[in-house]
């Protein structure tokens, strides 16, 4: 009977942090498919109940996205540290992180309008830029610290910075315009964000003004907005690029990227 109730339980971890998906037809084989890792609801039944199974199965199943949130994200110490299991359980039995842990599983229960859009915003980057990979796309529960990790080919969505401008934490410790971005309908445009600046990021050997960093950032948006087929960015870096495609037509979105000079789009 133990036997039994152990498989039912391997199984029932299994469901939880994957996203069951139809086998694709014969003719779309060929195409990369984007689904979201539910990384989140293992993380959640880990921390709330300190079940050994969840822990194994984020160690094994999940390697590359617990090392980050350990030690990129909550920066709690080395993930193969002796005591960094009891630690990281430890510190989410704050009543804070505990309230936040139960709101996120409320509020994302249900992530199939999110998981559609990433897949049509995601297949629509890669039109334009058909050289770049496609990220496994999971999502997690940090601290309140970053809204997304880029690395290893892995974009990690943390949904504890996207539950929404009214949310009582986010009354207490950020502003207005921070929080009017912490948001539901934000996690795609910033997932397309955050990855189009990690593939064309400002190079570090440069010694670069702010005001080419606000450029670079309005041709992010730019994208951004093209690739979401939104409004999401209005400012007047974003303006500048969007006056500049309307007089270059002809310009791809990869020939935008590339550009360094922020001068030409003032031309």
């Amino acid at each position: 009977m133990g036997k039994i109730y152990g498989i039912l339980i391997t199984i029932m971890l299994l469901c939880i942090g994957c996203q069951w998906q139809l086998k694709p037809n014969d003719a779309d084989s060929d195409k990369q498919q984007i689904s979201v890792q539910r990384y989140d609801r293992i993380e959640h039944l880990y921390l709330t109940t300190g079940d050994y199974a969840a822990l194994q199965q984020m160690n094994t199943v999940y390697p590359i996205q617990t090392r980050m949130l350990i030690e990129d994200v909550l920066h709690l110490g080395h993930v193969n540290d002796p005591d960094i299991n009891k630690k990281f359980l430890y510190f989410f039995q704050d009543s804070t992180l505990q309230t936040m842990l139960a709101d996120v599983q409320h509020q994302y229960a249900d992530m199939d309008d999110i998981s559609l859009e990433l897949e049509t915003s995601f297949l629509r980057l890669k039109e334009e830029l058909p050289e770049i990979e496609l990220p496994q796309i999971y999502t997690q529960i940090g601290s309140f610290d970053e809204s997304i990790v880029v690395g290893n080919n892995t974009l990690g969505i943390s949904l504890d910075k996207y539950l929404g401008a009214d949310y009582p934490f986010y009354m207490a410790h950020y502003t207005e315009e921070q929080r009017h971005m912490m948001d539901r309908s934000m996690i795609v445009p910033d997932c397309i964000g955050f990855y189009v600046l990690s593939l064309y990021p400002l190079p570090a050997y440069l010694q670069v003004s702010q005001t080419e960093r606000d450029q670079h950032m309005g041709v992010i948006q730019y994208v951004v907005n093209k690739i979401t087929e939104r409004t999401v960015f209005q400012n007047e870096w974003v303006n500048q690029v969007d006056a500049f495609v309307k007089r270059y037509p002809q310009m791809t979105i990869s020939q935008l990227l590339t550009i360094s000079d922020s001068t030409f789009f003032k031309k």
